[in-house]
């Protein structure tokens, strides 16, 4: 063999060579979570609100950019993020749609065209963003009317414990699953998102699920402050996961920006523990999340990249089910 003929062949049998032919081979990557109606929005003149300002923050200031796009805008923005997934190899995705009282229905009516105009390409899946929470009158409406649009429900507890005290992210779980349990549909859920021993989310939609009885038909998104707390706090939540047949979507370059803490806890990082959940049987996907927006400005969607992030900043090495993650089990948190 030539010199150039070895260094191709060995190429050619690279990890990454072997994972994306298995990829492939077993249907194609999944990306199970993101938020296409608001791909691509982020410019250099509004760059400053990532700089400057907290996630709490954005929810806010996404209000101006919402009001300004038209059912055109989002129809451009969400078909640019199906367009990116496509050319990669992706064969299903996951997007949560702003249906609140800003954006209304023109993000969803511009979702289902899109859905329509690419159904020969890619199997999309639409969950209804809850970014004004569920407690509110006007935004209560606006969820009740996105909950019958949608696949799947979606929820941000964490909006309604912010707005309207202790305790009310408990109140807007319990609706969550009302909705899904009514309407027979899934329930994906924001939670855990700012790598905290504070934060006890997960545990808390854990119990919501089997208090309501919809084992298996509930997603956690993120679940990052998991790894802020003890090893013996976590091995008994991801029994009580494993009890509630729950499933977890993590987006690892959505918090790899985390910004450093002083409090003390376990040595880690703002990565979803796949390691230690797919160890409990715990089936994890993954999602890119947000596209080159003002949560992410400098993500591309690229569903390598993620795996690559969350295979070596976990130290996963079960490739098999480093395929599934990418996989097998997009398929089964988007209830495909």
């Amino acid at each position: 063999m030539t010199n150039k003929e070895i260094l191709l062949a060995s190429r050619d049998q690279s990890l990454k060579a072997f994972l994306m032919k298995r990829i492939k081979d077993n249907g194609g990557w999944v990306n199970a979570h993101m938020h296409a109606d608001r791909a691509f929005t982020i410019t250099r003149e509004s760059f400053d609100v990532y700089q400057k300002q907290t996630l709490m923050e954005k929810w806010d200031t996404l209000d101006r950019i919402k009001a300004a796009m038209t059912e055109d805008d989002y129809y451009r923005h969400f078909s640019m993020a199906v367009e990116r997934m496509i050319e990669q190899g992706v064969t299903a995705m996951g997007s949560f749609i702003d249906i609140d009282p800003i954006a209304q229905e023109r993000a969803i009516r511009a979702a289902l065209r899109a859905r329509e105009n690419y159904k020969k390409d890619i199997t999309i899946k639409l969950v209804n963003q809850t970014l004004k929470g569920v407690i509110d009158k006007e935004a209560r409406y606006w969820f009740d009317k996105g909950a019958d649009l949608v696949d799947i429900i979606g929820g941000l507890p964490r909006r309604d414990e912010r707005d309207h005290g202790a305790g009310m992210g408990l109140v807007h779980l319990d609706v969550l699953m009302q909705t899904g349990k009514k309407l027979g549909k899934m329930v994906h859920v924001h939670v855990d998102q700012f790598n905290s021993q504070d934060e006890i989310e997960t545990e808390q939609l854990t119990d919501k699920t089997l208090e309501h009885g919809m084992h298996g038909k509930v997603v956690a998104i993120h679940s990052i402050s998991i790894t802020a707390h003890s090893l013996e706090y976590r091995q008994k939540l991801y029994k009580k996961m494993k009890e509630a047949q729950m499933m977890v979507i993590a987006c690892p370059f959505a918090w790899i920006d985390s910004p450093r803490r002083e409090e003390q806890g376990p040595t880690r990082n703002s990565l979803t523990p796949v390691d230690e959940l797919a160890a409990a049987g715990i089936p994890v996907a993954i999602g890119t999340d947000n596209i080159s927006d003002y949560m992410l400005p400098f993500s591309t969607g690229n569903m390598w990249e993620e795996l690559k992030l969350l295979v070596t900043g976990c130290r996963y090495t079960d490739l098999d089910n480093v395929i599934n993650v990418a996989t097998k089990n997009g398929h089964l948190v988007l209830g495909i």
